[in-house]
């Protein structure tokens, strides 16, 4: 087993034919944990939560729920329940039916159906519903419906196949805290398929990442978003900001060389797993700070680039700017508009820098004499 948790995937793999999806997929989730597989399209995430539904087997490796053996057992056999992006409801039943089927499924006397079926529309704000077909409801009604028919069988693990996607923004942003909250409520453990950050961010206790069929890096949303692992999870998280810089370590700081259009700087190593050499250098735009003027004396933490600005536009809230520093071109926020062509500097706070080394680490012996 790969841990003490609830639900354990130990070594999965999978593949279509000969293409090879999942990886060695080893995760530990706790019972009444809520964990988002986030990921970009055909990293696998979808594969995995359809092989821990049953409906993909895996080519190696296990599936358990405590010291239960579930690898090779139906879906409906699991104890999970499944709500599909689509949300999958029978269009010539109503509310109450389209609830009420897995019950009716697993043979459960009419008298308690009804009776569940009415605490469930309590639950869900469904009350006065029950006679309309899907076609009448709004999308985040159907949504509910789709949450209900999961519920009403009391499945042990609720699996979340992008339920939100097909909701519009405004909609999409009351159902993920009413899904959370309900969830928290009801002590349920999920797993929830998305590729939407924010989505993945502010719903999960944990989040894992998958690239390429594995798993690039799992923790708490602040940690993978303040701590990425590598270049991939960064950039993932939002720092698609990309500068390649020199540097080297000193004691308990990283240096960074000065440059054509970058002063000196330097992050603390605090657990950065860094070696002199080039790094790529990514952040965010909302980390980037657009100082007054050139002449402002720049902080030695973090990195000050100077640039010009190419075009400005506001997303709300801020005005951002495309910035020409060298060859490069970076995005950087600010709460008053430069003009475009006009010579800017650039500073990104240590914290928010996120440095990754490029090529094999540098020799002692061919570090300059006085950094040493």
């Amino acid at each position: 087993m790969s841990g003490s948790g609830y639900l354990e995937l130990n070594g999965i793999a999978s593949r279509y034919g000969a293409t090879q999806v999942l990886k060695d997929i080893n995760l530990s989730i706790r019972a009444g944990e809520f964990v988002a597989l986030l990921g970009s399209s055909g990293c696998g995430k979808t594969t995995l939560l359809r092989t821990l539904a049953g409906f993909n087997a895996p080519s190696s490796g296990s599936v358990h729920i405590g010291a239960r053996d579930i690898t090779h057992l139906p879906p409906d056999k699991r104890g999970m329940a499944l709500v599909f992006q689509s949300y999958a409801l029978w269009p010539h039943m109503t509310v109450d039916e389209n609830i009420a089927y897995g019950l009716k499924l697993k043979g459960v006397p009419r008298a308690d159906i009804a009776a569940k079926v009415s605490a469930m529309q309590s639950l869900l704000g469904l009350q006065g519903l029950g006679g309309r077909k899907p076609q009448a409801l709004s999308g985040g009604q159907r949504q509910r419906v789709a949450l209900g028919r999961a519920l009403v069988i009391d499945p042990e693990i609720l699996l979340l196949d992008e339920p939100l996607s097909n909701l519009d923004a405004r909609i999409r942003l009351t159902v993920r805290h009413e899904l959370r909250a309900l969830q928290q409520r009801l002590g349920i453990t999920a797993i929830h398929v998305t590729h939407d950050r924010e989505e993945a961010m502010v719903m999960a206790d944990r989040i894992v990442i998958l690239d390429a069929g594995r798993i690039a890096q799992q923790g708490r949303p602040e940690e993978v978003y303040n701590r990425p692992a590598s270049p991939f999870v960064a950039a993932f998280m939002g720092a698609e900001n990309l500068l390649k810089l020199d540097g080297f370590v000193v004691g308990d700081r990283f240096v960074l060389s000065p440059g054509a259009v970058h002063a000196a700087g330097g992050v603390p190593l605090d657990g950065r797993s860094l070696a002199s050499g080039a790094v790529e250098a990514r952040f965010r735009p909302e980390a980037a700070r657009i100082l007054a003027t050139l002449d402002t004396a720049t902080p030695e933490d973090g990195m000050t680039f100077r640039g010009e600005v190419l075009a400005v536009t506001y997303p709300g809230g801020h005005w951002r700017h495309v910035v020409r520093t060298g060859a490069h071109e970076i995005l950087a926020d600010a709460p008053r508009a430069c003009q475009p062509g006009e010579r800017v500097a650039v500073h990104v706070g240590a914290d928010a820098l996120f440095l990754f080394n490029l090529a094999e680490p540098a020799s002692a012996s061919s570090l300059p004499a006085s950094r040493a």
